[in-house]
């Protein structure tokens, strides 16, 4: 009976300690941004207004003994890596925009895809491709270069180019007139295809307020081009296109 009840003791000792020990193999790590910037109204706008800055970051993801990612606030490892994409597209309301007057409202788009990104100490290269939900149903995609550069522990600036492209259905929703709109509007009927739809520059500050919370900054402008330039409705706007925000991000960790 003694043999028995130290045997039991020894193994809910043993799994006690296991059980934490194989939580902690498993575990889901990342951040979410929140916070403000001024952006055009809609694509293609000459009007500028402040909206919602929402962002996701994939820090790491370990699993079985198996670790992908450095986690967020480390030096991301060098080589190929791969993780997820995502953008809000905000809505356009003629509401907000009377000079778009019998064009169709869009709702607000979100787009979620898959990115690979060739990373170095100092600079990186990528791509990412993302479907459309919402507002447009469209596939949109980037492509991009950035330097960066760690002025101390806790700052990273980083910035580069990009081209920005989209199919026929994300160039049609935003840039296209049908015929029906162009009777009820000022603008005159216009087919928009898909391609390259924009040549652009990024930059991004983070300052890590401590492991947990970071300040982040950020400035892009963008040259829209082809039939992103040439429709009437960006005829009638800007073809410049710019973008500056601030936020604070979150890192979360989930074991499971």
């Amino acid at each position: 009976m003694r043999s028995s009840a130290i045997l039991a003791l020894s193994l809910s000792a043993a799994l006690g300690v296991a059980l934490p020990a194989a939580a902690q193999d498993r575990s889901f790590n990342f951040s979410l941004l929140g916070g403000i910037a001024a952006k055009p109204d809609y694509p293609g706008a000459s009007d500028y207004s402040a909206k919602p800055l929402a962002g996701f970051t994939f820090g790491s993801l370990t699993y079985g003994g198996r670790a992908m990612g450095a986690g967020i606030g480390a030096i991301p490892e060098n080589g190929f890596r791969f993780g997820g994409s995502f953008r809000v597209v905000g809505s356009r309301r003629i509401s907000d925009n009377p000079q778009l007057a019998g064009l169709k409202e869009i709702s607000t788009a979100y787009e979620l895809g898959l990115g690979v990104t060739y990373q170095q100490t100092n600079w990186n290269v990528f791509g990412n491709i993302r479907q459309g939900f919402g507002g447009h149903h469209g596939v949109t995609g980037t492509i991009g270069s950035d330097l960066i550069f760690r002025p101390s522990d806790r700052l990273t600036i980083s910035g580069g180019p990009r081209i920005n492209l989209g199919d026929s259905e994300y160039a049609s929703t935003y840039f296209g007139v049908s015929a029906a709109e162009s009777g009820a509007s000022t603008f005159g009927q216009f087919n928009a295809r898909g391609g390259v739809l924009g040549a652009a520059v990024a930059v991004r500050a983070t300052y890590n307020l401590n492991d947990r919370w970071s300040l982040e900054g950020l400035a892009s402008y963008e040259k829209l081009m082809n039939d992103a330039k040439d429709s009437t409705i960006t005829q009638a706007g800007l073809e410049d296109q710019w973008t500056v925000g601030i936020g604070l991000s979150r890192a979360f960790t989930l074991r499971f």
